[in-house]
């Protein structure tokens, strides 16, 4: 049997709403060249795995490779599986809601055999619900050194649209399944990546993003912002040649993501700006300053907003900050409330 340029994996659990449209969108790639590893997690809801099975037996293509895990792993768990299955050079990500434009892969493939020290490529996304475009988007930067700033706070890759070397995996690692730092298993895991390769990010919408109203992401206890936290300061001491994170690694890290109740008591905004300063010119120093001073400028206006935000909460205000982070609310209404309490 002849090795596939790429492998796809694929995570089902609990889709079977849109997870054939999901498994067509890769099969009809331009770029042929691949195995898709849909991977059902024992879905406990649904007819998933049926329906994955019957689509496989009526479609007859040998691409496709129907996997029915023995127990739950969670996402991690299950793309990490994958990834251990996989026989392609390059490995690629795909959702069960989402879908892929038929040039994507295509793309991606150009892009990593153009660049070998480039390790991930992702794309951009167009934004739909209930089955139509919301004239909203996922478009970020392309270039690396942009892609490498922006990681300081926050994550700038479309899960679903990355495409990733096998090579990355041997020298940083799988993703992390420990539960106290994932989710957002993606932010962690291109945390790693990025340094040890370059990095980027196509700047088409090669992928449609489906918004899903009880996606974990946007419910629930909100476990991502803590971990996020914790990752954009280990970024940030990374960067700065630290050991561990420092006060201001923590403290620029919250106010990059508005987690005001993360704040330290005694936290200066000149020192947590020189933090992220240094940061920012080591990257202009490995990668390149082009097009960073922008960002830098904008990352440091951002903070001492925050901060000056953050300083002006009333002390009644520390229960409802705590009490609308566990809210199951969608972002805008977040936005919203927190421009609220902050007065």
């Amino acid at each position: 049997m002849s090795t596939p340029t790429i492998s796809v994996v694929l995570p089902v659990y609990n889709g079977a709403a849109d997870v054939i449209a999901a498994i067509e969108s890769v099969l009809n790639q331009s770029f042929a060249d691949f195995e898709l590893l849909a991977i059902d997690d024992c879905s406990p809801r649904d007819n998933s795995l049926e329906l994955i099975r019957c689509f496989a037996a009526e479609r007859g293509d040998p691409r496709l490779k129907v996997i029915a895990l023995d127990r739950n792993h969670g996402l991690a768990g299950v793309l990490n599986a994958g990834i251990a299955m996989a026989r392609g050079r390059y490995i690629a990500r795909q959702d069960q809601d989402d879908f892929s434009k038929p040039e994507r892969f295509a793309r991606q493939v150009a892009q990593l055999e153009a660049d070998p020290e480039c390790g991930m490529v992702g794309t951009g996304a167009e934004i739909w619900s209930g089955g139509a475009f919301t004239g909203r988007v996922h478009d970020h930067p392309a270039r690396n050194n942009e892609l490498q700033h922006d990681l300081l706070i926050n994550n700038p890759f479309m899960h679903a649209s990355v495409m990733l070397r096998r090579e990355v995996f041997e020298t940083v690692g799988p993703y992390c399944t420990d539960k106290s730092r994932q989710p957002p298993e993606d932010y962690e895991l291109w945390s790693r990546v990025a340094r040890r390769w370059r990095v980027a990010n196509i700047p088409e919408r090669l992928m449609i993003y489906q918004e899903v109203a009880g996606s974990m992401s946007r419910t629930g206890d909100n476990p991502f912002l803590d971990k996020v936290v914790t990752i954009a300061a280990e970024n940030i001491a990374w960067w700065c040649g630290l050991p561990a994170p420092d006060a201001a690694c923590r403290d620029a890290a919250a106010l990059g993501n508005a987690a005001y109740g993360k704040l330290s008591e005694k936290a200066d905004v000149d020192t947590i700006t020189a933090r992220v300063l240094e940061a920012s010119r080591a990257i202009a120093d490995r990668h390149g300053g082009e097009g960073l001073a922008k960002r830098r400028d904008e990352l440091v206006a951002n903070l001492r907003h925050h901060f000056l935000q953050a300083r002006r909460l009333p002390e009644s205000a520390s229960p409802l900050l705590a009490l609308y982070r566990r809210l199951p609310l969608p972002i805008g209404a977040r936005r919203l409330i927190r421009r609220w309490i902050s007065g």
